[in-house]
């Protein structure tokens, strides 16, 4: 069975994701310490909150030359929401901060407009349709299951602008796009909560860690 190291850094509700991974028939573990992920054959990075702060937490526990380290030698990382958003070279939310820099791209705030000037609540709760980004197809991918239109569960008052190759889907609010899905070989991002989202979203963690 294998076991998938749930980072604990203070900024994250870690029972969801556990059972969640538990019902895919992993054995899930916290661990809040470099040392701690030395046994893991995969890592989950959650947060709730603000950037600045999750990155603060994860370097004061030495958690992100680790994270670093284990992305380059293969580890299947998972970030999700703003474990997702860390993956990124920096955000723009409270200020500049830099991010792991697994991913291409930063993170900007979500915009309270549509693109005719119709008003977008800010957070964005709720259920989105996620398809693939321009260019790319789910192929190959945990989100291959995903059918035309399937929905995810979303928390969230930033994204992520990746860079093109590291774009993998995409949601709407309104009409305009943001990121719901990044990668980059062996490390996967997800705006939204896999573990909220119902059969597809347990499907994502199942196809993933394999």
């Amino acid at each position: 069975m294998k076991r998938v190291a749930v980072i604990d850094y203070g900024m994250s509700n870690l029972l969801s994701v556990t059972r969640a991974l538990e019902t895919c028939g992993f054995a899930p573990y916290a661990a809040d310490s470099s040392a701690a992920l030395s046994d893991a054959d995969a890592i989950v990075l959650l947060g709730v909150g603000a950037f600045g702060d999750g990155m603060r937490a994860l370097t004061e526990r030495g958690l992100v030359p680790s994270l670093r380290e284990h992305a380059a030698a293969g580890a299947r990382i998972l970030g999700i929401c703003l474990g997702m958003q860390m993956l990124f070279e920096y955000s723009e939310e409270g200020g500049r901060s830099e991010g792991l820099g697994l991913f291409s791209g930063g993170v900007t705030r979500l915009p309270d407009a549509d693109a005719d000037g119709a008003p977008l609540r800010v957070p964005h709760v709720g259920w989105a349709p996620v398809r693939a980004a321009d260019g790319r197809g789910l192929e190959g991918t945990a989100l291959a299951h995903l059918s035309v239109g399937a929905e995810m569960y979303f928390v969230h008052s930033f994204a992520a602008a990746p860079g093109a190759p590291d774009a993998l889907a995409v949601a709407l609010r309104g009409s305009i796009p943001f990121c719901a899905a990044a990668q980059r070989g062996n490390v996967l991002g997800c705006q939204f909560h896999p573990e909220k989202s119902g059969p597809a979203g347990l499907e994502i963690l199942r196809s993933f860690f394999a």
